[in-house]
């Protein structure tokens, strides 16, 4: 079983007050305030339907928030005993072995990390190597740890906690020496294999989309996050949504295929679709509860993603008809009984009150887009290691500790913030599509931004920036902010960057504070806390957009981690953060913009107890 990663939860439980920056910059107030969301409570008689579901959203959103002085709620210890297995298998169904490749084989030749966000390649034909390959590169794992009596797997997509809650299926027409009919099938990654769960219409594919189409679905199983980080527990989730689609894209992109969300199904669709349907409702408890509840290990479903030929041109989607064809999708013959992931649990009943609120209906309005793929600035080809796409997403790991010293040059950090932006290289247009890869998967305008902590990069100042990923929020987010913050663009920076100092001074201590007092916040090049366009997303989409938000966030640390990796330092992800100071810090008051994932990027310390092993075959254990 895999140690605890210290960069979810805090190393202490006290909570000395914050120390302020240098009076050249700002001080921060040591006060908790909780932000209060600006509906009202909901009402018997409201006539709005949707007020209760956004107030449970953003009910659960405040009441999961860490403070000063006190931690959202969650386990005492962890019970080892009945850690979660991270291995769904459909037991008794058809299991198909998938093809394995080294850093040199691969389908076609395998293209460099950078230039997949230049142009995609020629697309690869759906076959058995191709499915496997995307996989391989995707959501397989990527290496085996041990040390002592502990030994743990780890994957091609990063998990909080390295817990991961994601499952995955495909939908696709007939693969030769897969299956001869069109499929369902879920990926099992321990054996990267796929479980053939059913089969479906021959007409499926030919009716809805063109010839060469796939989908991979998502599903969450929240217990999995929830035995260790309780009732935050629905954030992280989405924030491994997030990793998985950018994953995914990432991947798909070294085929020449490209990716987008067919955001217009409902959850009832997704169910249908995914072959969840099985899993036994249950009533939800008005507090938290432990005991046995086997039925909490369903697999709630995300999302779906079409994966497509690059150049295939503009297609529509008739989500109507679509959802339909998916209705009949219950009277298939589904195989494969889900194992039992633990013997004991804890029901953290506000996440499943939560799930409930934000499932998403049915919308017939949205129009399914294909934009043209847009491809991202360039400042600094120099940055990379000549490493290529293989090479970078299956050797990224996730740093438990930085080292303090390493340091980065301006123009990598800027290189590695042009690869952040939705709409990529725009020769003037401003941010806010999101066009560039591998945003380009999310069918909504950005509506994330990133508050960043510099600590180390050469010709850079430190101090707090501010990278804003939607022009269109530019004024607000300047009125919204303190007054006294500059707003000026660094030196060097590319005039497409929408890069702004904000103040400076050294925030190290700041930043290591600010996130639950780990050092690793301060020890690197740079951290930053991802702040989302938030309440008036909510209230013009709905509140299903609440787990879409920190799916934005989990795209861009996907991101992150790669760029980290390419230029031959880490990066990790990290959850455990007080969420009303750093607002305050920011100058943010009420919920119109929320930080909602922390990263830290720089060099890591290794450590040499820890033996890795390869990831197939692998040891042979649930791990």
């Amino acid at each position: 079983m895999p140690p605890p990663f210290h960069h979810k939860l805090p190393c202490s439980l006290h909570h000395p007050r914050l120390l302020s920056l240098p009076r050249a910059t700002f001080l921060l107030r040591c006060r908790t305030t909780t932000t209060m969301s600006l509906f009202s409570s909901p009402s018997q008689h409201d006539p709005d339907p949707q007020k209760p579901l956004l107030n449970q959203a953003i009910e659960y959103h405040n009441q999961t928030k860490h403070g000063l002085t006190n931690y959202a709620r969650g386990p005492h210890g962890l019970d080892w005993a009945n850690q979660p297995n991270p291995f769904r298998r459909f037991l008794s169904s058809l299991i198909i072995p998938l093809s394995h490749f080294d850093s040199s084989s691969s389908v076609a030749d395998p293209p460099l990390y950078s230039s997949v966000f230049l142009s995609l390649p020629s697309p690869s034909p759906i076959s058995k190597s191709t499915i496997s390959q995307l996989f391989f590169d995707s959501l397989a794992l990527s290496a085996w740890k041990t040390t002592g009596f502990s030994t743990w797997s780890l994957r091609v997509n990063p998990s909080s906690g390295n817990l991961h809650p994601t499952e995955a299926y495909i939908v696709s027409p007939p693969i030769n020496s897969v299956s001869n009919s069109p499929f369902v099938a879920h990926y099992a990654p321990k054996e990267h294999s796929l479980e053939i769960r059913t089969q479906i219409p021959s007409g499926f594919f030919p009716n809805f989309f063109p010839e060469g189409c796939f989908l991979i679905g998502f599903s969450s199983i929240f217990w999995r996050e929830a035995w260790k980080y309780g009732e935050r527990a629905f954030r992280y989730c989405n924030h491994d949504v997030g990793h998985a689609i950018a994953a995914v894209s990432m991947a798909a992109a070294g085929l020449g295929w490209d990716v987008k969300i067919l955001d217009g199904l409902g959850y009832e669709d997704l169910k249908k679709l995914m072959g969840l349907e099985f899993y036994k409702e249950f009533e939800i408890p008005s507090r938290p509860v432990k005991g046995k509840f086997p039925e909490i290990e369903f697999e709630h479903p995300d999302c779906v993603l079409v994966v497509f030929p690059n150049g295939v041109g503009e297609f529509d989607v008739n989500y109507k008809e679509l959802s339909l064809a998916l209705s009949g999708f219950s009277e298939l013959e589904w195989k494969g009984k889900p194992n039992v992931l633990s013997k004991q649990h804890v029901c953290w009943d506000v996440i499943y009150r939560t799930a409930e609120a934000v499932k998403k209906p049915l919308t017939l309005g949205n129009r399914f887009m294909v934009d043209p793929f847009q491809s991202s600035g360039v400042l600094s080809d120099r940055s990379y290691k000549g490493f290529t796409l293989r090479e970078v997403v299956r050797k990224r790991r996730s740093a438990v500790d930085m080292d303090g010293v390493t340091t980065m040059e301006r123009e990598t950090f800027y290189q590695m913030l042009l690869h952040c932006l939705p709409s990529g290289s725009q020769n003037g247009t401003k941010q806010r599509k999101q066009l560039a890869l591998p945003f380009r998967a999310l069918p909504w305008d950005a509506e994330v931004h990133a508050a960043l902590f510099v600590h180390r990069v050469e010709g850079l100042p430190k101090g707090v920036y501010f990278l804003v990923r939607n022009e269109e929020h530019f004024d607000d987010l300047k009125k919204a902010t303190r007054p006294e913050f500059n707003w000026e663009k660094p030196e060097g920076c590319p005039d497409d960057l929408p890069l702004y100092e904000l103040s400076r001074g050294d925030c190290g201590k700041l930043a290591k504070q600010l996130s639950c007092h780990q050092d690793i916040a301060g020890d690197g090049c740079f951290s930053l806390g991802m702040v989302a366009h938030f309440e008036p997303t909510l209230r013009s989409k709905g509140a299903w957009m609440y787990p879409r938000l920190f799916w934005e966030t989990g795209v861009l640390g996907q991101v992150l981690y790669l760029e980290a990796h390419a230029v031959g330092i880490s990066a990790t992800g990290i959850g455990c953060f007080f969420d009303d100071p750093v607002h305050e810090v920011l100058g943010l008051r009420g919920s119109n913009y929320q930080s909602l994932y922390h990263f830290t990027v720089g060099g890591p310390v290794v450590d040499k107890r820890i033996m890795s092993l390869p990831a197939y075959p692998g040891p042979g254990m649930d791990a």
